[in-house]
Formats: C-alpha cells, structure tokens, sequence
C-alpha cells in the first residue's frame, strides 16, 4: 500500500566559519567540536523546540577517521547537549555527504519515520588529510584502463574536464577573482550573518620568558578564505600544480579547509506542535555516478535528475550554489547545463570561501535558505561534483 509523503521543513540552518587548513584559525580546532558549534547554532535559531523531540541526528564526512572517527555523529550531538535519546550515523559520500546528511534526513520526516531530525556535516582537513591518513586502493583499480580514473587525484580530473570541455586557464583565473570578489562583498554587507555561529577558539602560546604557557581566547565570526589581494595578474602567475603544462592551478582551485554545517528539519505536525517559522521547504534530490577520471561534471547529470524529481524547470531556480571544485569544473558543468552565470554563487564560492569536504553540502544549504528569505525567492539549488565520478544536486523552496 503506498503512502503519501509529508513535507519536510528547514526549520533552522546554522554553519561554522569555514577556516583555512593546515595554518588557519581553526588549525587547532577539533571537527567534533565544529560540530557541536553548528549544532548549538541551530538550536539557537529554534528556542521552542523541545530537543527530545530530535528523532537523529545523521552527519555528513568524507574523512571519518581520526578525530572525526568514531561515529562523530552521535559524539556531535552527545557533546552539544542533545539527550541520550537522539541518534547519530555518519554517512560519507565525499564532496556531498553534507548534502546527503540532508537528503536522509529530510526523507525520513517525508515518509513519516520521523518528526525532527539534525542534518549535518563536519571535515578538518587541518587534522584528517585528504583522502585520510592511510589510504590504501584496491590493486584491481590498477589492472584495469577503465578503473584507473578511481585513483585519479582531484586536481588531474579537472585536468582532464578543463581539456574535454576548453576551458582556457584565463577563464579558470577570471572565475576565480570573482569568487573572492563576490564573497568579500557579501561578508561586507553581513550577507552571511544569519547563517554563521561565532566560534571561540582557544591559543597556547609559550612565554620564554617566564616558561609557561599563556592561554587567551578569540571568536571566529568571518570566513578566512577570502583575499581582498587577489588579483588577476597574481593568479596568472601562479604554477599549474597537477600536470606540467595544465592550467589548474592553486588559485583557480577550492581551498582545503576546516568547517561544519547544521540545519534542523522538521514535518509540518512538528512545525505545528514547537511554533517553528519554516526557512524552506526540501523538495527534490538526485544523485548520479560519471566517469572517474572526469568527476567535476557530475552536476551535469545529476542537475537535470533532481529538477526532474521537482517537476520544476532550470528557469525556476532562483539562487544556484556550485560547489566550485575547481574553476574548470564550475565553468563546464555552467555552460553545458546552461546556467544562469548571475544566479550562480552570488556571495562567492568554494575557491574563496573554502571547501570543508563532507561539511559543505550541509554549509552551501545553509547559504541557500537563508539567501533565499532574505531576498524574497522561492526555489534554491545546492549542486556539488564528487570524488570517484558522481554528482549531486538538491532544491529547496522558500515558504
């Protein structure tokens, strides 16, 4: 007998500043305790929610080991306050796991599994590197021309993309000083107030003088990615890093970074019964797989899929963000979908804001829905291309 699906409601949306890996302000942060800010963020945002209400928590990362192993899910929530009562799983699927954290989450509450969920995602990449601290490919993947592309690195798949699809290293350059100039922008104009929690971060530094180590604290309220220096001629000089005479470079490129993203979803009894104020409505997703070798066009496939599953047109969508990967992938996947460039990543993108990996779906939905009230429109795109050859979109209406 089939049922009918219930809406699924973005009741509050909260992320953590994203920092810089490796020498950035979180480079000392832990991913769980990211996690725990996101997730008190949104709480935040719903004071009459009764939290035993929250149903599970389901977290996106695309590195679960290390200091975001362990299930960071369920720690997350445990540390954040939640009681024992709420769940927690960990779900990975790279770039996209934020994303799909919501996309579970959300059809969980359509089928009537549940009333309250948390949807999330975490990554530092400062403390777990990319592709995690020991990775280890199966050798078939090396016996094979058609599985070779599995271990193909991020950076020569845009290679590869930038070749199939002409994108020109002056094209990757120019996209990439509008991301900056678009995100400093926005941060100027407070655009990103409503969805950033402040972050307090805890320094030891040594005092050679006395021997001790003195301890102080300060908030993190702004992305660190955005470079009021960029520069069109400081980019072109910049050296092609993934292949000898490439045109993908370190700045036409998305910033390793740390981060964390939260939103709370909720049926309409819920709504109802807590006197929530809805953000959007979750109305479609899609996910589909393309060539390895050729990852960063996976929004080509997976764009049309989830409009499809909306009964909604490209034209309908209103404020479009793609993961920006790399500025080769971005350009290809705007042109062979026929994006509407001004609709795209209007406050800047993953090149300037940063690229917390498994956190960043759950970060650019945040972006959207809150876009979206405080510019008055109705449907919202969140898009992202993902390691080993797939590609993820999700659409989100304003109510």
């Amino acid at each position: 007998m089939s049922r009918q699906l219930q809406d699924a409601y973005i009741v509050a949306a909260s992320r953590t500043p994203i920092g810089k890996s490796g020498r950035g302000v979180f480079r000392h942060t832990r991913p769980d305790d990211l996690l725990v800010a996101a997730i008190r963020g949104a709480m935040a945002q719903v004071p009459g929610l009764d939290p035993k209400a929250i149903e599970d928590a389901i977290v996106g990362c695309a590195m679960p080991e290390g200091e975001q192993g362990l299930n960071v899910a369920r720690i997350g929530a445990l540390l954040a306050g939640l009681p024992n009562t709420v769940g927690g799983v960990t779900v990975n699927r790279f770039c996209a796991s934020g994303l799909t954290a919501v996309q579970m989450a959300a059809d969980r509450i359509r089928v009537g599994e549940a009333d309250v969920m948390i949807a999330a995602g975490a990554e530092s990449m400062s403390m777990v590197p990319m592709s995690g601290n020991k990775p280890s490919f199966n050798p078939a993947i090396f016996e094979r021309d058609e599985n070779i592309g599995i271990a193909y690195g991020m950076g020569l798949t845009a290679e590869k993309v930038a070749q199939q699809w002409k994108v020109s290293r002056e094209r990757q350059d120019e996209f990439a000083l509008q991301s900056h100039l678009k995100a400093l922008k926005a941060q100027q104009a407070g655009e990103f107030n409503d969805e950033i929690v402040p972050v307090e971060v805890l320094d030891r530094l040594p005092d050679l003088a006395t021997g001790e180590v003195r301890t102080s604290t300060r908030t993190v309220s702004l992305d660190e990615g955005p470079r009021p220096d960029t520069s069109i001629e400081g980019l072109a000089k910049l050296r092609a890093v993934f292949a000898a005479k490439g045109s993908v470079t370190a700045g036409n490129s998305s910033q390793t970074s740390d981060g964390a993203g939260c939103l709370i979803i909720a049926s309409e009894k819920a709504v109802k019964q807590f006197n929530l104020q809805p953000l959007a409505r979750f109305v479609s997703f899609a996910s589909k797989g393309v060539a390895p070798e050729i990852m960063g066009i996976g929004p080509i496939e997976a764009i049309p899929a989830a409009l499809k599953s909306a009964g909604l047109s490209l034209d309908a969508m209103d404020w479009i963000e793609l993961n920006e990967a790399f500025a080769a992938q971005a350009l290809a996947v705007i042109g062979s979908v026929g994006l509407d460039a001004s609709k795209v990543n209007p406050m800047g993108g993953a090149i300037a804001l940063g690229h917390p990996l498994g956190a960043t779906g759950a970060i650019r939905a945040a972006t959207v829905v809150h876009a979206l009230r405080r510019h008055n429109l109705k449907y919202g795109m969140v898009t992202m291309c993902v390691g080993t050859g797939q590609g993820a979109a999700g659409i989100f209406e304003r109510v």
